[in-house]
């Protein structure tokens, strides 16, 4: 279906995110649960997913919180989990810049991961959107997901430790994670930062207070960047052997 008004857009974003609900519904339910179980009261839980709408996030502070982490490094790890969405805003900003501030107020707490990833396909899948069909669409992918995961968080947090180990909700976050970053493995620099995060990931995980989050994350942008560096020099001195 064609869009042609910021209605349409709006609906299409509806119904792209739609599925996303079978990730997050069980993703916030999990988050309830263990947030019950780590003392937090429903008021609590629900004030948590309200402020900060960041699952990782927001899984990265209560683990922290229960090991009695400091603040400072609760704080600094939820931070290094969601500075991707530096990133996100940072990729979005030629298709959204232009918009009223108050609605990109509004879209930088909407941005999280399927708003991203759905948007900046259809960005530029049909780049003829305006920009308030795209606003439409980017605050229509998170129409059924924003409600469902506050929904989620709240009954998890009500039914808290009654949920039965066997159904295995905490295989939903890497299930979650997996299925989006794949995708967007579309370039070298891409890639090589993945795996270097990943490689760097595992023996620093042995640094307290989840730090080597930090220290994988911080890896894998450098590398990134260094790749993406080394390829447009590469690039630039083939153009010029060819020029010459």
């Amino acid at each position: 279906m064609a869009i042609t008004t910021p209605k349409s857009a709006f609906w299409k974003g509806v119904r792209d995110g739609a599925p996303f609900l079978l990730v997050s519904g069980p993703f916030g339910l999990l988050f309830g649960v263990l947030a019950a179980e780590a003392g937090l009261i429903v008021p609590e839980a629900l004030t948590f997913s309200l402020a900060v709408f960041a699952g990782s996030a927001q899984f990265t502070a209560l683990q922290l919180m229960q090991e009695n982490a400091p603040i400072l490094i609760v704080l600094i790890s939820a931070l290094a989990v969601n500075l991707r969405v530096a990133m996100y805003s940072a990729s979005l900003t030629p298709y959204l810049g232009s918009a009223p501030l108050w609605q990109r107020a509004i879209a930088a707490y909407f941005t999280v991961d399927q708003s991203y990833a759905l948007s900046i396909v259809q960005f530029e899948t049909e780049p003829e959107m305006t920009v308030p069909e795209r606003m439409a669409y980017f605050f229509g992918t998170n129409g059924l997901v924003a409600p469902g995961w506050m929904i989620a968080t709240f009954t998890g947090a009500m039914i808290g430790a009654q949920v039965p180990n066997s159904w295995g909700l905490d295989f939903v976050l890497p299930l979650a994670f997996l299925a989006m970053i794949g995708p967007m493995l579309r370039t070298p620099a891409h890639v090589v930062a993945c795996f270097v995060a990943v490689a760097t990931a595992l023996p620093a995980a042995a640094l307290p207070y989840n730090l080597g989050l930090i220290v994988a994350g911080l890896a894998g942008m450098m590398a990134g960047a260094q790749t993406e560096v080394w390829l447009e020099n590469r690039l630039r001195r083939s153009q010029e052997e060819t020029a010459q």
